[in-house]
């Protein structure tokens, strides 16, 4: 075959016989798509049947509710356990039922003060720092989330112009100190109302001052003294009641016996006066029938009284006695 060329019109067929060393390739065999395809779709329909059975059922806690909602329609579940519901048609939303808190002032988990919440002005123009905590709760699940899209946040904000409000009504002194009660059971009452007109399916339970201070250390200090002087004075009130208490019982019985010795003398000085008017009359009376005896008699007894036992002694121009005489005998002879 070197010798001589190809011709295509010799009459036999050229045939490639490879040696011993050489051998043709095999050709790979194509995988069955139609097989491929059953196992996709075998495959997503135990994925699809899975998800399916995952989405029919939901559970419950104990201090949880559940709003399912079919076709844009609410219903509240309130029993905790396991539920069905119907899958891609019917939608869950768990609503937690606790009692939950709010801090106002302050950081509820950091404990640090927020100023642009707890700095506030009474109504005697002073400044004051005011904490609270405001527990609340849910009450209706389904106007919870959708009356509004943060119905917490809207009681936060209507606690917050409430307390600036009735914080202003107080003078620092009542908001500091004796009037703490007070102001609380005004705010929650006016927040409580409000929250009814508003119907957003949560309720306040409770709202307590943590703390009420001045925002300097010099006031605080003024205001302690302010405290303490006010102790002092329930202190001094409380022992001048009991000085009063033990004093009062014999003040009293001090009392009566001036008024019953005023009586005693009383009656005396009237009988006294009784007396000498019936002695007057008697000596009228007798002055009328004599008067010049009775006359000279009185003039005796009244010189008697201021003179007892003198004695006249009556002389001449030489000093001889005359007479002498007392008035008790010219008394006596004047009878």
């Amino acid at each position: 075959m070197d010798d001589q060329s190809y011709n295509p019109n010799d009459n036999f067929q050229y045939q490639y016989r490879p040696g011993p060393q050489s051998q043709r390739p095999k050709k790979a065999k194509r995988p069955n798509s139609k097989k491929i395809v059953l196992i996709v779709v075998a495959v997503v329909c135990v994925l699809l049947v899975a998800v399916t059975a995952l989405n029919s059922f939901y559970t419950i806690g104990e201090q949880e509710n559940a709003v399912v909602t079919t076709f844009g329609v609410p219903q509240t579940v309130t029993s905790p356990g396991l539920h069905f519901k119907i899958p891609y048609i019917q939608e869950v939303q768990k609503v937690d039922m606790t009692i939950k808190g709010i801090a106002i002032g302050y950081d509820l988990y950091t404990n640090e003060s927020k100023d642009e919440e707890s700095l506030m002005i009474t109504s005697d123009y002073n400044f004051v720092n005011v904490d609270f905590f405001m527990e609340y709760r849910v009450t209706d699940p389904v106007k919870y989330l959708y009356n509004s899209q943060d119905a917490a946040g809207i009681l936060k904000t209507l606690a917050q112009s409430y307390i600036r409000d009735t914080i202003g009504l107080y003078p620092v002194d009542d908001v500091i100190t004796s009037g703490k009660s007070q102001i609380q059971a005004e705010i929650k009452e006016k927040i409580i109302n409000r929250m009814e007109q508003e119907d957003l399916g949560i309720q306040l339970v409770n709202l307590t001052i943590q703390d009420a201070e001045p925002p300097t250390a010099e006031v605080l200090a003024a205001f302690k003294d302010v405290e303490n002087a006010k102790q002092g004075k329930e202190t001094a009130l409380n022992n001048a009641n009991k000085y009063r208490s033990e004093q009062l019982p014999a003040a009293e019985a001090e009392a009566d016996r001036i008024l019953q010795q005023a009586e005693a003398t009383k009656a005396s000085r009237i009988n006294e006066a009784t007396g000498q008017v019936a002695r007057f009359n008697a000596m009228y009376e007798e002055y009328s029938k004599f008067p010049g005896i009775t006359k000279q008699r009185m003039y005796y007894e009244t010189m008697e009284d201021l003179l007892p036992g003198l004695q006249v002694i009556l002389t001449d121009e030489n000093g001889n006695h005359l007479n002498m005489f007392s008035f008790d005998g010219a008394k006596e002879a004047a009878q």
